[in-house]
């Protein structure tokens, strides 16, 4: 960087600290507005002076936080061909959503965090705390700060909780701040390179040349972060120490005894984790307090009169007696505190019991009769080097109480090539002590209680001989051993263990000769499988610096079982003893479900190949002795029930509460089937049934027999003889009393009557009788225009009317243009393709009334007991409209309307007065529609009354122009004909039920 660079940079940072101090930016902006400015000194560097080429190790020393803050050094460059690209180049990042997801689920994530932000604002010179940074400053950084995601991306990953899988799948580039390997084995396939003295060592390194931390395991990259969380909790979750895992493999048949053989022990896990490197990836926020932060530490817990006072400390002095005073006061750098009234005292270097003495005998000097106390009520800091593999190699201040372990947790723990069995405590060139954290993992024991004092130095020196352990042991990792741990035994121990469901006599180990070979080697266990024996060799057995030992599980299935399947009471396994026969596992009719089948089976394993066979079985003879097959191991016993195998059923139909398939139990009776067919209802004929029965005559076709059997005196149990005994396939079919469903069917009548409502009728009543009990006619009723509307009649109509509307959609074909249009068949088309829409228009908005065409007048007997007086039917409604002072004209006309009655006048005379037919009239087929819904077409008069014109109407007639059909077939003429007609018929109906 030039001076002006320089000097540019220099601003920035003044007008960040100023910008904050006026309160104008928030501490966390602050901090990632430094962090990105400290990148882009970085970004406009020059590049190295490109050298020979050298080893493949860079040669730079970078002091660098989990989350990528570093600076180089200034006296050293990497001088490989790696080390050209600039630190500024993009990471591969997560989304801002899912690294707030991780945070949220891992709160000490969070605090991990702050504090490296709050470390990098203190090296700038900025007093800020991470207790300062609130959870919701940080993710509003993250979501607007492109370098403070990168920079905890890179952090995740080396904290094991997402994969390089998650982050090159948002598409980064590979050149970000760098990419390590996890810690793994010569034997994996993906793994790290071998040192010439065959330890396991990891060669990644990030791109300014420091290792960021041990990386997460490989796993697969499919899924979401959410996804790789939950597996990864469960992976460090407790697992069951009894079952082994096995692969299911499917099977030819359905048999529990196969799917058992069937299986499969997995192979060995590729990847393990390094046994106690979860610990420091979750440390605590008092952990971090000892290392994150210069300030004084405040003491939580008492100190006994031994401790050693020295400066920084803060010293709680109680007065009481004379006088009554409590005053603190800080140990200053030269080792004095300065009292009341007694000037200033020499206390560093004493224990606190010892200066308690000298500040009380210095105060009663000054006061008479007065007692002192005196406590520590803030340690003063150490400053101590944590030094060799650790994450964060450096200088730290910390608590004068705090221990080797305390250090080492502040520096992030041993990297993945750092011991986590030898820590040395050294004070000057003095081996204090040296500590072994597996007593910590495994025991739970702080070996290390030596406290620092300022200049001691922690160095965390290379990883010994490790071995992996696999399998069916209780926590499978990889464990590192000391000088003189070489037998397995003490590799099992640290793992816990075996589980109950290992195999001792398949154990096998991949190792490898250094520099040399892999070979695989099988433990040696005695025949007679003694437990005692197995022991004996595993204490024998001497393990090697990066042997992969796995301990297979038993096998997931018992070699001596019965099988028990189907109807049965307690389906599954039974213990298979020599010489044990059918009845032992059916012991009665108890041991199995209600009616069981006649017939069971035994599915069988025959060996050397295990093939499938069948042994047939009679269930009865099993039960009283006979047929007590022997079994062996791996049979499937199976029963059977009665309905489940091509079972035998009955059919009841007609009246009875569930018609319906019953199955047909033994010496099963007609009575027996209507109970349980819930009885007969209530219009059920009981006086007879009928009773359609079948049977194979000669093997080769089925004939049925029909007869009648007093279905009433059977289920009443007045004829024994009655209650006939059922066979397979037996239909049973109970009637209905004659004349039932006429029960409760009534009429409606509307309109001008005296009594309008709703009237019960019997079977064969006609409509004069109904309007007689009615009260008749009133003096406004028009019964010319009466409507009646009948179900029966709707549901013609309707089909009608729906094959009439497939008709028009279906024979559009049909519509050939005559030989005279052809001139202008363009023109025509488009006409016949719009009346085609228009009439299926129509139809679809004129349903279907089911009107009925009668003939009544105001004189009841006139016309009662004539063809006229019609049979009533259930659901009948009868419409008596007043009398319409007009006559409707509709369709073609220049004015469809309608037009006050006149008497005598004909239906010309008022197509005259609503001005006539237009262009697209079709006159020769023009019709009237009555009042009473009969129709006057061009030959409804007869052979000498071809004109409709010349009929004389009457009030609420319709006169219906319809349109002319352009140059089409005869059929397609007729069928739209129809389709106009049967769309204006509902026009009269209106007209009465308006006229009401």
């Amino acid at each position: 960087m030039n001076s002006i660079e320089k000097a540019q940079s220099s601003l920035a940072l003044l007008l960040l600290f100023l910008l904050r101090r006026w309160g104008m930016l928030s501490t966390l902006a602050v901090a990632c507005l430094l962090v990105t400015t400290a990148y882009a000194q970085d970004a406009f560097a020059p590049p190295p002076t490109q050298s020979a080429p050298t080893s493949s190790t860079a040669d730079t020393d970078v002091q660098s936080s989990p989350l990528g803050i570093g600076d180089t050094g200034s006296d050293q460059q990497d001088t490989s061909a790696s080390a050209s690209s600039s630190v500024f180049a993009q990471p591969s990042t997560l989304s801002a959503d899912q690294i707030i997801q991780i945070l949220q689920q891992s709160p000490d994530l969070v605090v991990e965090i702050k504090s490296q932000v709050a470390d990098r604002l203190q090296q700038q010179g900025s007093q800020v705390d991470a207790n300062d940074i609130t959870d919701q400053m940080l993710y509003n950084q993250i979501s607007t700060n492109a370098d403070l995601r990168a920079n905890v991306s890179t952090f995740l990953r080396a904290r094991g909780y997402v994969s390089q899988g998650d982050l090159q799948s948002e598409g980064a580039s590979a050149g970000g701040f760098g990419s390590e390997q996890g810690t793994t084995l010569p034997g994996d396939t993906n793994a790290s390179q071998l040192g010439a003295n065959g330890d396991l060592t990891t060669t990644g390194t990030s791109v300014n040349g420091t290792a960021l931390g041990t990386a997460l395991n490989a796993r697969s990259t499919a899924g979401s972060i959410s996804q790789r969380n939950a597996s990864r909790n469960h992976e460090n979750s407790t697992t069951s120490t009894d079952v082994p895992k096995v692969l299911r493999q499917s099977t030819p048949y359905n048999l529990q005894s196969l799917r058992d053989l069937y299986t499969q022990i997995p192979e060995r896990a590729m990847h393990l984790k390094r046994f106690g490197s979860d610990v420091f990836l979750n440390r605590n926020t008092s952990a971090m307090s000892l290392g994150g932060s210069s300030q004084n530490t405040p003491l939580d817990v008492p100190l006994g009169p031994d401790y050693v006072v020295g400066p920084g400390d803060t010293l709680a002095i109680n007065v009481w007696g004379g006088i009554t005073q409590s005053v603190n006061r800080v140990v200053d750098r030269d080792g004095h505190v300065l009292l009341p009234e007694a000037g200033s005292l020499q206390v560093a270097g004493l224990s606190l019991g010892s200066a308690e003495n000298a500040i009380a005998e210095a105060l009663q000097r000054q006061y008479r009769d007065v007692k002192v106390s005196v406590t520590v009520a803030r340690l003063h800091s150490v400053r101590v080097y944590v030094v060799g593999d650790v994450q964060r190699p450096g200088g730290y201040d910390i608590s004068s109480l705090a221990t080797p372990l305390s250090a080492l947790f502040a520096a992030g723990g041993p990297t993945s090539v750092g011991s986590l069995r030898i820590a040395r405590h050294y004070r000057g060139d003095k081996l204090v002590e040296e500590i072994d954290l597996y007593d910590f993992l495994l025991h739970g024991l702080r070996k290390g209680s030596a406290h620092f004092e300022s200049g001691d130095t922690l160095l965390v020196p290379p990883a010994g001989p490790q071995v992996a352990l696999s399998g069916a042991v209780k926590r499978p990792a990889i464990y590192e051993l000391k000088a003189g741990e070489t037998t397995l035994a003490t590799a099992l121990e640290y793992a816990g263990g075996v589980t109950v469901a290992a195999s001792l006599s398949h154990i096998t180990i991949e190792r490898i000769d250094p520099n040399r070979q892999r070979a695989t080697v099988t433990l040696s266990v005695p025949a007679n499988g003694e437990p005692d024996a197995d022991r004996a060799a595993i204490n024998q057995f001497e393990v090697c610096d990066g042997d992969r030992i796995h301990v297979s599980p038993i096998l997931p299935y018992s070699e001596r079982v019965i099988y028990v399947q189907g109807h049965v009471v307690r389906p599954g396994r039974v213990s298979y003893t020599d010489g044990m026969r059918l009845s032992d596992v059916l012991h009665s009719y108890q041991d199995m479900l209600p009616e069981p089948a006649e017939h069971g089976e035994i599915i069988r394993l025959v060996p050397p190949d295990l093939h499938a066979e069948t042994i047939d079985f009679s269930v009865p003879e099993v039960l009283i002795g006979n047929a007590n097959i022997v079994l062996q191991p791996f049979d499937t016993v199976r029963i059977f029930g009665r309905y489940e195998v091509d079972s035998p059923k009955v059919t009841i139909h007609g009246e009875v509460l569930r018609a319906g398939v019953y199955p047909l139990s033994k010496d099963m009776t007609i009575s027996q089937l209507v109970r349980m067919a819930g009885g007969f209802k209530r219009d059920a004929l009981t006086e007879s049934a009928d009773l359609t029965s079948y049977a194979v005559a000669k093997g080769n076709h089925v004939t049925g027999e029909i007869t009648t059997v007093r279905i009433g005196a059977a289920v009443a149990g007045s004829d024994p003889g009655a209650d006939t005994v059922l066979k397979p396939g037996d239909i049973l079919t109970i009637h209905q009393i004659t004349g039932w469903n006429d029960i409760g069917q009534s009429i409606t009548i509307n309109g001008q009557v005296k009594f309008p409502g709703s009237y019960g009728f019997h079977e064969g009543e006609r409509l004069s009788s109904v309007l007689r009990r009615a009260g008749g006619l009133r003096d406004t009723a028009y019964p010319e225009g009466a409507v009646l509307l009948r179900e029966q009649v709707r549901e013609v109509e309707e089909k009608s009317r729906d094959e009439l509307i497939r008709q028009i959609e279906t024979n559009s074909s049909s519509a050939r243009l005559s030989p005279a249009l052809a001139g202008d068949s363009g023109s025509a088309l488009q006409l016949i393709k719009a009346q085609q829409q228009q009439a299926l228009a129509q139809l679809k908005s004129n349903p279907p009334t089911g009107r009925m065409v009668i003939h009544i007048g105001a004189d009841i007997d006139s016309w009662a007991n004539t063809p006229a007086d019609v049979e009533l039917r259930r659901g009948d409604v009868l419409t008596i409209p007043k009398r319409p002072g007009f006559v409707i004209v509709s369709g073609e006309v220049y004015n469809a309307t309608g037009l006050t009655f006149t008497q005598g006048k004909t239906a010309k005379w008022y197509l005259s007065r609503a001005g006539g037919t237009n262009a697209a009239a079709d006159r020769k087929n023009i019709f009237i529609i009555r009042a009473n819904g009969s129709v006057v077409g061009r030959h409804s008069g007869g052979w000498f009354d071809a004109d409709v014109l010349s009929t004389r109407l009457d009030p609420g007639d319709v006169v219906v122009v319809p349109q002319k059909i352009i140059g089409a077939s005869l059929f397609w003429k007729n069928l739209l004909a129809t389709a106009q007609l049967a769309s204006s018929i509902g026009i009269t109906a209106g007209i009465a039920a308006a006229a009401l």
